[in-house]
This record gives C-alpha cells, sequence and structure tokens, in this order.
C-alpha cells in the first residue's frame, strides 16, 4: 500500500444524486458482484486523473489493496473508498472534478450491467438494437443536448506524443474554441488534453456559456489512458466498438492528430462507415492534421489508404500540415453543412440516427491469438469489409500493447500473427515500422518496443 493511501467516504456527484430506493438499491447489488472488480480498476484510473501513466498492470498492483464499496444509506448512495491514491485529494478532500469523474464510473457501468445488457427490450446482436444502446448510455450521462446547433468536434490521436505535437493540438483546440467550437476526445492525455486544454483559453476569451469537453472511453482502455483534469463530462461505453460509435453518432465533425495503432483503428473504423453508399451524401467533415514534422506520417497513413482503401476513402478527408487556423475554419464550415442537411431531412442535432453503421463494425472484436490469425485482408473483399478487418487488425493490437488482458496473452502466447496479401504487408510493415521509429507504439512503462504482432503472408 502507498504511504500517501487515503480512506475515505464520499456522496457522489451528478444524476446519483437524485435516485429511488430501487435504483439505489439495483447499483449497490450490481456494484458488488460480477461487476465489482470492473468498477474497482475503473475508479482506480480515474483517481489518477491527471497522472500521466501508460502502465495499467503497474497501475492495478501498485494500489492492489484499493477498495471502493457502494453504500445504501439513509440519504440514498454513499461511496467507500479504501487506500485510494492520494494524488486525488487535497488536505484529506477529494478534488471536486475527481469526484464527479468516480460518479461517472458507477452511474455507467453499472447502467449498462443492469438496464442493457439482461434487458429483453436491448438486442445487442441487432445493428438497431445497438445504436439505440448507445444512445441511451448517451442520454443517461446527459450528453445529448436538443436545441443546440451542431458545435462538437471529435478530435482523435496518441496520448503518447511529442511536445511539439502537443502544442499543436492545443493551437487546433485554441483556434476552434475562438469559433464556438467544443470538444470530445479520448479522454486521456497527449492529443486527447491538447485540443481541449487550448479550447478552454478560447472559450474564457468568448465567454463561451456552454463549455463542453466530453471525453468517451472504454474498460479496457481507461487505465492506460487515464482522464485528464479538463474532462467534464466522462462517458463510459462498454467496449471499444460502442465507444467508437457514440463518437461518430455525438460528434459532427473529425480531427485526426498523429498517433499510434489506436489513431489507425479509428481512421479505419470511420472511413469503412463513410464507404457505406449509403452514407455517401452525408457531410462528414474530416480532417488528418499535425505540425510541420508530422507530414512523413500523414504521407505513410495516405500511402496506406489509398492501397487498401482505393481513392473514393482518400475523398473523404482533407489532410492540412501547419495550419491550425485552416483546420478549424473547415470544421466551422463543417458545421454548417451539417445543420443545413440534419434540417433538411428531419434528422436531430445532438445525435446522428442516419448515419448507417453495419453490424461487422458494431459487433465487438475478441483479439484472440486465433481471431486475429483469421482475418482476411485481401483487396478482393468489399471496401467496407477489408476496412472493418483493418480495424479490428489494429484493435487487436492496441490490445497487445497497452490492455491488460491482451498484455498477459502476448506473454503467455507470443505475438499476434496477421496474415495479409503481399502488397498490403508490405505497406502495413512500413507503416508499423514508421510507428516503431516515431516512439509511436510504445509499451507500458517506456520499456524498449517489442511487437505483440507478426505479419504473415
Amino acid at each position: 500500500m502507498p504511504a500517501d493511501s487515503v480512506s475515505t467516504r464520499l456522496y457522489p456527484a451528478g444524476m446519483l444524486n437524485t435516485l429511488s430506493r430501487n435504483e439505489v438499491e439495483r447499483l449497490h447489488d450490481a456494484s458488488r458482484g460480477d461487476l465489482a472488480e470492473l468498477v474497482r480498476r475503473c475508479s482506480l484510473a480515474v483517481l489518477n486523473s491527471g497522472i500521466e501513466t501508460d502502465d495499467a498492470e503497474a497501475l492495478i498492483r501498485e494500489y492492489s489493496d484499493f477498495q471502493i464499496e457502494v453504500q445504501q444509506v439513509n440519504r440514498g448512495l454513499r461511496l467507500e473508498l479504501i487506500n485510494a491514491p492520494g494524488s486525488a485529494f487535497v488536505d484529506g478532500r477529494i478534488i471536486e472534478g475527481i469526484r464527479e469523474l468516480i460518479s461517472a464510473v458507477i452511474r455507467d457501468l453499472v447502467y449498462f450491467d443492469s438496464e442493457i445488457k439482461g434487458n429483453l427490450h436491448h438486442d445487442l446482436n441487432s445493428s438497431s438494437g445497438i445504436t439505440n444502446a448507445v444512445f441511451e448510455m448517451l442520454r443517461n450521462a446527459r450528453a445529448l443536448i436538443p436545441q443546440i446547433e451542431p458545435d462538437l468536434v471529435v478530435c482523435w490521436g496518441g496520448h503518447s506524443i511529442g511536445r511539439h505535437e502537443y502544442e499543436y493540438t492545443k493551437d487546433c483546440g485554441y483556434e476552434m474554441g475562438l469559433r464556438n467550437l467544443n470538444i470530445i476526445t479520448g479522454c486521456g492525455p497527449g492529443a486527447m488534453k491538447g485540443p481541449m486544454k487550448g479550447a478552454t483559453i478560447a472559450h474564457s476569451k468568448q465567454r463561451v456559456k456552454l463549455r463542453r469537453y466530453i471525453g468517451v472511453s472504454e474498460p479496457g482502455i481507461i487505465a492506460a489512458e487515464s482522464p485528464n483534469p479538463i474532462v467534464s463530462n466522462l462517458i463510459i461505453l462498454p467496449d471499444i466498438e460502442k465507444r467508437l460509435e457514440a463518437f461518430v453518432r455525438l460528434g459532427h465533425g473529425i480531427v485526426v492528430f498523429p498517433g499510434g495503432a489506436g489513431t489507425a483503428e479509428e481512421i479505419l473504423y470511420l472511413l469503412g462507415i463513410l464507404l457505406n453508399p449509403k452514407n455517401e451524401n452525408m457531410p462528414f467533415p474530416v480532417v488528418l492534421t499535425g505540425p510541420r514534422g508530422a507530414a512523413t506520417y500523414f504521407e505513410q497513413i495516405d500511402q496506406f489508404i489509398r492501397l487498401t482503401l482505393g481513392d473514393e476513402a482518400r475523398s473523404r478527408y482533407q489532410v492540412i500540415v501547419d495550419d491550425a487556423s485552416r483546420v478549424a475554419q473547415i470544421m466551422a464550415q463543417g458545421m454548417s453543412d451539417v445543420r443545413k442537411f440534419r434540417i433538411e431531412n428531419n434528422d436531430a442535432f445532438y445525435y446522428n440516427w442516419m448515419l448507417n453503421i453495419e453490424e461487422e463494425f458494431q459487433i465487438p472484436f475478441q483479439p484472440t491469438h486465433e481471431n486475429m490469425l483469421a482475418l482476411q485482408l485481401r483487396r478482393d473483399l468489399p471496401i467496407h469489409t477489408l476496412a472493418s478487418n483493418l480495424r479490428k487488425m489494429f484493435s487487436g493490437i492496441v490490445a497487445g500493447n497497452v490492455k491488460p488482458e491482451g498484455v498477459q496473452a502476448i506473454r503467455e502466447h507470443g505475438p499476434f500473427e496477421i496474415r495479409c496479401e503481399p502488397e498490403i504487408m508490405n505497406s502495413l510493415d512500413a507503416l508499423l515500422t514508421g510507428f516503431v521509429a516515431n516512439n509511436r507504439m510504445k509499451l507500458p512503462g517506456g520499456a524498449a518496443y517489442e511487437p505483440c504482432y507478426r505479419l504473415v503472408s
């Protein structure tokens, strides 16, 4: 047990303050059953908000004595924390932002477990059922605000980037904030923190009243990417597929900064959806951007996309190097296009119901050695199928790099084997080698990178 550990009791924030006795009982019971370990691990991650570590296993080991208990009391709900990280407290009192984040953990994990997963009215094996489940989780988290003009920009990028790249993400966030745009990210450090930090300054200058810094995560990755301190609304989806769907249903445009395998996964997920003929006419501004030093990174990404998905995929995004103001201008114009389209098609501003997402992008992919080897990576496949399979491949690499279960699987059984046709293999090898050479693929704790994958033809 670390010397600075704190044990205390506290009342949760937000909607957990106004619950019926029946709701309190369900929260209490669910948090003590099979969900208990997941609640503990995710709570530990948010208690380390602002502490930049990507070693989930080390964090769990260091605070192996940490416990959290959801208690029923006369006032409703109370949380008891035992041996919690001292960095979450000031003079013995928990930091208010962290109290809100830990409340979000309880809210989201228990809501999905008790109200959606076991509910006969939710079909989590169908496309429409999954889309409705994501909607209900976002609504329960109070992320859906009606009658607000389109203004949410999703920012993707690496959690471990160089200082010059981080400063550029702040510049872009600042320029977008000056245009009254709000920010959604994966909630962690690096390219997820920078845009939010830049936007806070711009929002203050513009006296923006509704400032939204939404962090969207999932249990498998939150420990490696603890929420940054700027996140004002944390939402934890149950798996990576629902997390990705939440991004594209909630956001109105997407800016992609340099990153590694996780960023590549996000790009391929988005392109696979936008390439669906049913989404052909839907405005969805997408910009890939970074400082001048990141030009080679985007050239590699661009080449890989052209080879695998073709020129049609390339037409769905713009690449802008070292021009934060231009990025913000494109996003602001894109908001106008989205607004016009939603009005003409009678679609909501706050949730993109019309975006067609096929089941292969929604059903959770388990990155086992067997499943990774079985992925078909050939250019004679339909474009959206190849995009989906490439997305799953990068998802497996992310799991093998940073997720505790994936790291353990690699430790026990060796690297994943990935089979693909020679042309894709050569391009993929060049892309992944570039990620490693530029420190975009790191092992937890800063150890020298040993690939969790092996390419085979």
